[in-house]
């Protein structure tokens, strides 16, 4: 609306401006005069009034409702005196229109609000985004055994429902048949899939990966996990509260000053000079310089150099009210997966036995996992591709459910001096390995060597998982610690908040000792382990309770009702798109250290906000004494059309000033 009413109340200012006497005397050139030119000021500023300047006279109703004088008082204001004292002057002699100062005015407070808005969030999708996860379609199990496909909302407790790989589970249950791993992601926020077999629960939006299942419906609607998550994130929008503008404020006294001035104005001239066309002309010319179109543009030219600013570096503001809070931050909450990690398993740690090394156990247990998309297949596969060695040929490939997969290994022939050295003793071609963890170690029989054993257990201590690599059915000779890998830039992005005094915590529903050891890894001041989804956003009302300003970062859906209670929400951009649609702000690049840019923007953008009132402001405390005649009796007037010039000044420094933010540092 802003936007349209802008550019139709530009265009037909032009030739307002054009045959504007005073500008004419300015630039020295004389417009053409034909039957009725002397109305096209006039008319077409009357219409730009009544398009352009309607939205601030009702707004100001708003404000003036509420007893609340702002910025749409200030303005509404300004133009309608300079309305009416322009229609006034087509009938007064001796008086001056301000018609060109009228439309210029409308159109630059027009322009400020169209930015403004642009840079506000007009409604967020992330409920529209949770309630994507759910599917539309069940398969139902019939009586007899086969299946039928129903809409979701049909399905009742205790029917029956058949979830083929890759789909997603339409309602809360509980296993009845088949075994799968599922991808619980969505929910938990954790990147490791949960093993389910028959008693195993499972949850509304989930994925299906591997293996079919069977499952009991127990809850459906609005008694899903789901559906409550969905609750809380509407409730938790619902809770932000309402922050005024310090423009606003300062409109607001503004306002008062205005009218104190062009008050006292009034009685001193009329006390000096008597009740004339001059009296008016200086209450007039008070009342317009008081409407200021720097201090309309002070806020709204800051945030959108701040917004497209931010996005060249790889943040995208989608509230700017939690942008301007974000310079006040004292504590910055991160989900672990997938934020302060990257929401995959890695291996952490090697441990082999006997000839047998580490490049020798990679090649292997890569060529063993080659064909496979369980995610500690791609973590061994990556492990060995860091470390640029490749695969061994397998073949006989099989997938044991529950334990791990089995293969025969087809060596490329060694040269002789590999055998005569003696180096290492590879398995002989066409012989078995098997990689799998603990249950594949129980069910083979077999006695772990000493090393393998303490490796094993350290790891456990760290909450990390083992995975084994059997030769010939008979010993362990290697072992894998795999565990979510830590992002290198976490480590400096929590160093840097600290040294800008910010404490930071950290949510995961992993438990106590993996909350632990990464906490202590990072240097993380406070943590919150094994953290159900629906706790999350307590959490953070937990640390507002003691007077705190938190903002949090996270990439799940779980993390979406925490994201919308922070008092500033931040979201990885690579994560769920209801985290992105629940965040105030997302990091696009999912880079930690830009949490620390994106408060060093908003320290800096507030400054310029400052600045940019300061000068804005300061000009109408010069301004306003010599509009109302102040330096009269040595012979200095400020005409109107003078102080519209000087008024016009303001703006154009407000406007260079914003636009140095661009050059902010914002290295982290």
């Amino acid at each position: 609306m802003f936007r349209r009413r802008f550019w139709v109340s530009l265009v037909l200012s032009v030739p307002v401006i054009f045959f504007s006497e005073f500008i004419q005397d300015v630039f020295g050139y004389t417009a053409p005069t034909f039957p009725g030119s002397v109305w096209i000021t006039p008319v077409l500023s009357v219409i730009v009034f009544a398009y352009g300047g309607v939205p601030f006279l009702s707004m100001a109703q708003t404000e003036l409702k509420n007893r609340e004088p702002g910025m749409m008082m200030l303005i509404s204001l300004a133009i309608t005196v300079a309305f009416v004292y322009s229609i006034a002057s087509l009938f007064l002699p001796g008086t001056t229109p301000f018609f060109w100062e009228l439309v210029t005015l409308i159109d630059i407070m027009l322009l400020g609000h169209w930015m403004e808005m642009r840079s506000v969030r007009q409604a967020s999708g992330a409920l529209d985004e949770l309630a994507k996860l759910m599917p539309d379609t069940a398969e139902r199990v019939t009586e007899n055994g086969d299946t039928e496909e129903v809409p979701v909302s049909e399905l009742g407790e205790g029917d029956v429902v058949l979830v083929r790989p890759g789909a997603s589970i339409p309602a809360d249950g509980e296993v009845s048949e088949g075994e799968s791993s599922v991808d619980e992601s969505m929910i938990t926020g954790e990147s490791r899939s949960v093993d389910k077999e028959p008693g195993s629960e499972v949850v509304a939006g989930t994925v299906n990966q591997d293996g079919s299942l069977r499952v009991r419906v127990t809850k459906t609607g609005e008694e899903t996990t789901l559906a409550g998550i969905m609750r809380l994130v509407d409730e938790a929008q619902k809770s932000k509260s309402r922050t005024q503008l310090l423009a606003d404020r300062a409109a607001g006294w503004l306002f008062y000053v205005a009218l104190g001035v062009a008050a006292i104005t009034a009685v001193a001239w009329v006390v000096a000079t008597g009740f004339n066309i001059t009296v008016l002309e200086r209450v007039v010319t008070v009342l317009v310089i008081a409407c200021p179109h720097a201090l309309g543009l002070a806020v709204p030219l800051v945030v959108a150099i701040n917004t497209s600013t931010a996005a060249q570096n790889g943040m995208l503001i989608r509230d700017r009210i939690a942008m301007e809070e974000a310079r006040n931050l004292d504590t910055v909450m991160f989900d672990k997966t997938g934020t302060l990690t990257k929401g995959e398993q890695g291996v952490v740690g090697v441990e082999t036995v006997g000839d047998w090394d580490e490049e020798r156990a990679f090649e292997v247990a890569a060529g063993v996992e080659g064909d496979s998309e369980h995610m500690i297949a791609r973590a061994i596969r990556n492990a060995a591709a860091e470390r640029d060695i490749q695969r061994a040929k397998v073949s006989s490939f099989e997938n044991l459910r529950g334990l791990g997969v089995r293969a025969t290994v087809e060596l490329e022939p060694r040269s002789g001096s590999e055998q005569a050295s003696g180096e290492r003793s590879d398995p002989r071609d066409g012989e078995t390995v098997h990689l799998g963890g603990p249950n594949l170690i129980e069910k083979l029989g077999i006695d772990r060597p000493d090393a393998i054993t303490a490796f094993a257990e350290e790891a456990g201590m760290n909450a990390q998982t083992v995975i084994y690599l059997i030769h010939d059915e008979s010993e362990v000779v290697a072992a894998f610690a795999l565990a979510d890998v830590i992002r290198e830039e976490s480590r400096q992005a929590i160093e840097a908040l600290h040294e800008m005094g910010i404490e930071v915590a950290m949510l995961t529903g992993d438990s106590e000792d993996v909350a632990k050891a990464v906490s202590e890894e990072l240097g993380i001041d406070q943590y919150f382990a094994e953290v159900l989804p629906e706790e999350k956003d307590t959490k953070v009302e937990q640390l507002q309770s003691e007077g705190k300003l938190v903002a949090m970062v996270g990439d799940g859906v779980n993390d979406a009702p925490a994201l919308t209670r922070a008092d500033v929400g931040i979201a990885i951009g690579s994560g769920t798109d209801v985290a992105i649609e629940s965040g105030d702000i997302i990091l696009v690049d999912n880079n930690p250290l830009d949490v620390v840019r994106l408060i060093k923007l908003s320290k800096a953008s507030y400054r310029k906000m400052q600045e940019n009132l300061v000068w804005a402001t300061g000009y109408n405390v010069f301004a306003l004494p010599l509009a109302a005649g102040i330096l009269a009796p040595i012979g200095i007037l400020l005409s109107p059309a003078i102080g519209a010039v000087f008024m016009s000044l303001s703006t154009i420094i407000v406007a260079i000033n914003a636009r140095r933010l661009r050059g902010v540092d914002l290295s982290a």
